[in-house]
């Protein structure tokens, strides 16, 4: 069983159709179970579409647009006679253009939610954070996924609060659970968000530690949005599971070594026994 996550900065890459064809193309050969996406965008002012084939909505569901990015891929993927199902859902309003949002795709039907996690309720406000949540199936197991984007370190407020959210909306889930997703808490600073996960009452993995094979760990190089600074490898971008879940192997995809460079992070895929 094979897992991808990846923030796709969707439309704000050079070449972005390009892109989106290069993603689709890997998830066809690849032929992933799971997906999570996030900066999964759509232009404000662009046009709803309606009557979305294997689209499950959550409650309160925002419209999906013509060119919201997910989408989008999924017709790519099923002209290629890949079926996913998907849901969406968006975190917050970005650059005044896009509704910012998160993504995930399955090969099994999905019963999702939208969690606000953050203490910003406003979509106005970039601060805003919202995961998206499912239960779906893996091979033949019930799994409960959930797609990531949250906010920086901070003792009190962003991640910190916005884990203690999340644990809270994981307790009426069933375990294993698969948390994916852009985390922006580098795995090498100790005693913040990313010691915050490992040390979770929901008992997660960290994937790249429990693979018994790795192909890279890095998932950011340079400096980016949201890491202007930046001069490190940074790991930011993680799969957590639950220990039940056997993983066999962890790569880096979308690094500009066996698959192109799509976005300003790389993405991260697993093998599940």
């Amino acid at each position: 069983m094979k897992v991808l996550t990846l923030n796709t900065h969707s439309w704000m890459e050079k070449h972005p159709l390009e892109k989106l064809q290069q993603l689709a193309k890997q998830i066809i050969t690849e032929n992933y179970d799971l997906i999570a996406l996030q900066e999964v965008n759509q232009r404000i002012d662009s046009q709803p579409v309606f009557a979305i084939p294997n689209f499950h909505p959550t409650d309160k569901q925002s419209a999906i647009h013509e060119d919201n990015f997910a989408y989008l891929l999924v017709q790519l993927l099923e002209q290629q006679q890949q079926t996913y199902h998907w849901s969406w859902t968006y975190n917050h309003i970005g650059y005044d253009l896009y509704h910012e949002g998160v993504a995930l795709l399955s090969k099994q039907p999905l019963k999702p939610e939208a969690i606000v996690v953050s203490a910003e309720q406003d979509p106005t406000d970039y601060r805003r954070r919202v995961i998206l949540i499912a239960q779906t199936t893996l091979g033949n197991h019930p799994v409960t996924a959930a797609s990531c984007h949250y906010s920086w370190w901070h003792q009190t407020e962003g991640f910190s609060y916005e884990w203690i959210q999340t644990e809270n909306a994981l307790k009426d889930y069933p375990a294993p659970y698969l948390l994916m997703g852009d985390f922006n808490n580098p795995a090498s600073v100790k005693e913040t968000g990313y010691d915050l996960v490992c040390n979770s009452t929901l008992q997660l993995q960290d994937s790249f530690l429990a693979a018994k094979e790795t192909d890279g760990e890095f998932t950011v190089e340079k400096a980016i949005d949201g890491w202007g600074d930046n001069r490190e490898q940074l790991r930011i971008d993680y799969i957590f599971t639950s220990p039940e879940l056997s993983v066999q192997q962890y790569q880096i995809v979308f690094n500009g070594k066996q698959t192109p460079v799509i976005s300003d992070h790389f993405g991260v895929a697993i093998t599940i026994e």
